[in-house]
């Protein structure tokens, strides 16, 4: 099983008897460690059951999974792998009744915090709620609740949020509800507050394995320490060198904390870099070199010395878009690395914000060249899918206020806002939900007769499809419900109503069947489940409907799509590409703008090093993502609002060390040889056909 394994790999795998920490440089096979250590603990003995491998995102726990299926092959079934916040729902769903948490309890998506808070806070600007979302979001990963958070609050605006806090906990509450930082912190304060819980959880957790662990904040590093206890049986791999995390709570100190807190840990490195050649990473390592080292490496490459790392000049956002693309033709026409690597799906454009994608779509679509921008819209943010995800929700649990609201609209079922208004007002004066206020004794005083009619059908109706959606079994049953549900509501033609373009709502039906195939696919056991349950056993519908808001994305969706990608660097990370092209590494926008002068005196100094530390991995992210070829480029002018202004390159540039003679590279000169050479064989080719005649 360890065939194929470096020596320091090798190690990581065979060390089960206590604390390790992998230090995982990029593209050093840190996957495959992972599940190799999986079958080595299966090999020593330990039950597939009691072994947690945890991972940041779906995508990465569904390609873990794969990889440990074909690696250890049945047995690996058995093995919980999923992300933090679907381990979370796990010990929710079993030990929240502790915190007087019902099963069936609702994960709100952001949209309905947005909501709740506007109503929590009585504003209706929903940038002003979203900001508010962001503080105590940052909050809840600290580990902090309404109180301590007003207990440190620094000014009169963190407390008036760390009010809005307790009012928007109190509503969580009675909507029965979570919201996703809750997965993190509800989980910990049952591991740390009940003994009990906590045993348990541990007596199951024979060997956690934590990936990418620089991520980690600090409320789940704390949720790692209660769940491995003092045996401290765990393997955490990570790289400080790719932290970039930090603005959402990820922090360097759960890497200091480590040693500190297990005096016993085992370090070891892994250096030995199987992605990019020996060009691009020495580019990455003098970026990343003026970083302080919390363990010093150095990645090194057996690949050979490669292309060398070019940089390119451009005029402005267009022209250097424009150069991106001739780079892009040049490689395929085989001008540059005439090997292999010319499919589209070969290139990535990277670049630090979102915004800075436009210039390039529009070149690519001059170009004939097709795309796609990762980390675009979720399929699970289409409105139409979102809207019958309220509906799920509101089966699971009737308690949810806002999958209500938005079921019983969504399509219009003859109830307006003022019935609804009128309802509300009514179950905030006795303290019940909306779904509880339907069928109080006291209703019709509030609300008139006709109304009453409705909410009560509305009601039953809600009340007949949990009991039909718990007794729908498999994958053809389930597609049959659905689709008769559908019908039964009038969604279709709720769609088509909505809608002036007829194209845009045929898309959007064409979803919303996708969607129910999805669904019905999942409850054959043909697909994952996001919270690592057995995906061979057939569920029920209802079984199937609570997983739902821990999906982002219906990866099946992107499964091998010749298309060049165009990424931010953040969501670029763990991926890789032959061909990438770093874009914009401008001052300002690579490092980020840092400051307003970037000289702030003091504490805030700090915060400014800080900041450019993390910076700098983005970059050595960036330049990480390229197996083959890496071009870096900037521009001598950026577009600031209506104005063009100068721009300079990125310290970045700098850093790489490259040398300055062999590294400029006019992609347009490429463009014109491989067009004169193109003419050249066109002629020869045609002199040939002309003698032949003759």
């Amino acid at each position: 099983m360890s065939a194929g394994l470096n020596n320091a790999q090798l190690e990581a795998v065979n060390y089960v008897s206590g604390p390790c920490l992998v230090l995982a440089g990029a593209g050093s096979g840190k996957t495959r460690v992972i599940t190799h250590k999986i079958g080595r603990l299966i090999e020593a003995g330990l039950e597939p059951k009691r072994i947690a491998a945890i991972t940041f995102t779906n995508k990465a726990a569904a390609e873990m999974r794969e990889r440990a299926k074909e690696l250890i092959g049945r047995p690996a079934k058995d093995v919980l792998i999923c992300t933090f916040h679907a381990l979370g729902v796990r010990i929710m769903r079993e030990d929240g009744h502790v915190l007087g948490l019902k099963p069936q309890f609702s994960i709100m998506d952001a949209d309905d915090v947005t909501s709740i808070l506007k109503d929590c806070g009585g504003t209706t600007d929903a940038a002003t709620a979203r900001q508010w979302q962001w503080t105590i979001s940052l909050w809840k990963n600290m580990g902090l609740n309404a109180e301590q958070a007003a207990a440190q609050a620094p000014d009169d605006n963190a407390r008036v949020i760390a009010r809005i806090m307790a009012l928007y906990q109190e509503r969580l509450s009675a909507y029965q509800s979570v919201d996703f930082d809750d997965l993190i912190g509800m989980p910990l304060k049952l591991l740390a507050e009940f003994p009990e819980v906590r045993e348990r959880w541990q007596t199951k957790m024979g060997h956690v394995l934590v990936d990418e662990y620089q991520d980690t904040n600090a409320t789940q590093y704390e949720v790692l320490k209660h769940l491995v206890g003092e045996r401290a049986r765990f393997t955490a791999v990570g790289d400080d060198d790719q932290s970039i995390y930090g603005w959402r709570g990820a922090t360097l100190d759960n890497l200091k904390r480590l040693p500190q807190d297990f005096p016993q840990l085992k370090v070891i490195k892994l250096e030995q870099n199987y992605r990019s050649t020996s060009a691009i990473l020495r580019a990455a390592n003098h970026v990343i070199e003026p970083n302080p080292k919390l363990f010093p490496k150095t990645l090194f490459s057996e690949l050979g010395e490669g292309e060398p790392v070019r940089v390119v000049d451009a005029v402005n956002e267009e022209h250097e878009a424009d150069r991106a693309i001739a780079r892009i033709q040049s490689i395929r026409g085989g001008q540059i690395n005439p090997s292999a690597h010319r499919e589209f799906k070969d290139f990535a454009i990277l670049y630090r914000a979102n915004h800075m994608a436009r210039p390039f779509e529009q070149a690519l679509r001059r170009a004939n060249i097709p795309y796609k921008v990762s980390g675009g819209q979720s399929f699970f943010d289409k409105a139409e899918i979102k809207d019958l995800c309220a509906w799920f929700r509101l089966w699971i649990n009737n308690n949810d206020d806002p999958a209500f609201l938005r079921a019983i609209t969504s399509p219009k079922r003859g109830i307006g806002h003022q019935t609804l208004g009128q309802l509300g007002t009514f179950a905030t004066q006795y303290k019940l939900s909306l779904f509880e206020a339907l069928f109080a004794g006291s209703l019709p005083s509030a609300v008139n007769a006709r109304a009453v009619t409705g909410l009560h059908e509305f009601g039953r109706y809600i009340n007949d499809l949990e009991h039909r959606a718990r007794h729908t079994l498999g994958k053809t049953d389930a597609l049959a419900f659905l689709l008769e549900w559908l019908q039964e509501i009038g969604y279709e033609s709720h769609l088509y109503d909505g809608e002036d373009n007829e194209k845009v709502a045929s898309a959007r039906w064409t979803n919303v069947l996708e969607f129910c195939d999805w669904m019905a696919g999942r409850c054959g056991g043909e697909i994952e489940d996001a919270t690592g349950a057995q995906a061979t056993e057939t569920k029920n519908l209802l079984e199937v409907a609570q997983t739902i808001s821990l999906i982002s994305t219906l990866s099946e969706r992107e499964k091998d799509q010749n298309v060049v990608t165009l990424s931010t660097l953040h969501a670029s990370k763990g991926l890789e590409w032959p061909h990438v092209m770093l874009v914009g590494v401008n001052e300002g926008l690579l490092p980020f703008k840092l400051g307003d002068d970037d000289t702030t005196e003091g504490a805030s100094q700090e915060g400014i090093l800080l900041r450019l530390q993390e910076e700098r991995r983005l970059m050595y992210v960036g330049i990480t993502r390229a197996q083959r070829s890496l071009a870096v480029s900037w521009t001598k002018r950026r577009k600031k609002g209506r104005d063009t202004v100068a721009a300079l390159p990125s310290r970045f540039i700098a850093e790489m060390r490259l040398d300055e003679n062999t590294t400029k590279e006019d992609p347009r000169e490429k463009l014109k040889a491989l067009r004169a050479e193109f003419a050249q064989r066109a002629a020869v080719s045609a002199a040939a056909a002309a003698q032949a005649k003759t």
